[in-house]
């Protein structure tokens, strides 16, 4: 199978999937890391399907077959997206200085890994930088670059890398959410009225539920530190989570069905750290620029979301 070449540790997510978890750990043995972390959470309670499918789930991330370092966090019991992804990052990082994570819905390009770990030592030591994003979803109207990646103001977490001393930032609770909220936020927050609209009733939410999720909470910790995201020029990660049962949702995102898995090739990297300011215009309005029902729907758990979608399938009907 060839040597090892991945000196980068990688997290793999895991939990009831395992078709894409299957897939996604197919790329992973392809790129040997030297150390693998794999935490799932636990079946959720009353969930029989849960039970059966966590158990080929972990099946599957147990037949490692390579030279590696490998370390469990298995969950006998179910914490929720918010807390189990979270605290699996945190453990990680108890581990590791620097790594690459990736979910089981998040199918990478063999070039992922490599960009990955050039870009962990290079920016290891600036603070200014947040992480490392796999995702590129201008495609197809959005902005192209020279070199092999940008600056983003926003943590696409779709398949991506940190370094612990960014990590050690995060708060599941956004505490700091109501003093800056309440003292005025300062103009850089936020690019528009409609950004601060958005975004202010997100961080609401997530304030008053911050179990739901743990990605808009690492979005703040970005904003808040008035952090960088690099953001690679071609999409390195494809989320096929989205496939099958999932392209039929209430809130439909088409173009990350659209955006073709890309391979990188050679690194040029920029001459200077700035933000592009047209690219995040772009991506504002292509994910984010919705009523504020949309963002709260796809605030709530998948549970949650499939329930609605079946109440509101019975009256189109």
């Amino acid at each position: 199978m060839g040597s090892n070449k991945l000196n980068a540790p990688v997290l793999f997510l895991v939990f009831n999937r395992p078709d894409t978890a299957l897939r996604v750990f197919g790329e992973i043995r392809k790129a040997k890391p030297k150390r693998l972390y794999v935490a799932c959470d636990g079946p959720r309670v009353n969930r029989a399907d849960d039970v059966l499918n966590v158990g080929k789930v972990r099946g599957i991330v147990e037949n490692v077959d390579w030279d590696c370092d490998v370390k469990y966090l298995f969950r006998k019991e179910n914490l929720g997206c918010g807390r189990a992804v979270s605290e699996a990052i945190t453990w990680f990082f108890e581990h590791e200085e620097m790594g690459i994570i990736l979910e089981d819905d998040c199918l990478p390009d063999q070039s992922f890994f490599p960009y990955c770990e050039e870009l962990l030592k290079k920016y290891k030591g600036n603070e200014k930088i947040m992480m490392i994003s796999g995702d590129n979803y201008q495609y197809n109207g959005g902005i192209k670059v020279k070199e092999s990646y940008f600056f983003s103001k926003y943590s696409h977490i779709w398949g991506w890398a940190t370094w612990r001393r960014a990590w050690n930032k995060f708060d599941l609770n956004v505490k700091k959410w109501p003093l800056i909220k309440g003292n005025k936020l300062p103009k850089d927050f936020f690019d528009s009225k409609q950004e601060e609209k958005y975004f202010s009733k997100a961080f609401d939410l997530i304030y008053l539920n911050p179990t739901f999720t743990w990605d808009i909470q690492w979005l703040f910790t970005c904003w808040y530190n008035k952090g960088l995201s690099v953001y690679p020029n071609k999409n390195l990660v494809k989320n096929i989570g989205f496939e099958g049962q999932y392209t039929n949702t209430l809130i439909k995102k088409k173009f990350i069905l659209e955006t073709p898995l890309e391979s990188m090739g050679e690194i040029v990297h920029p001459k200077s750290i700035f933000r592009n300011i047209e690219a995040d215009k772009f991506t504002f309005n292509r994910w984010f620029k919705k009523s504020s029902s949309k963002i709260i729907f796809e605030l709530l758990p998948l549970s949650v979301q499939r329930l609605v979608r079946k109440i509101y399938s019975r009256f189109l009907r």
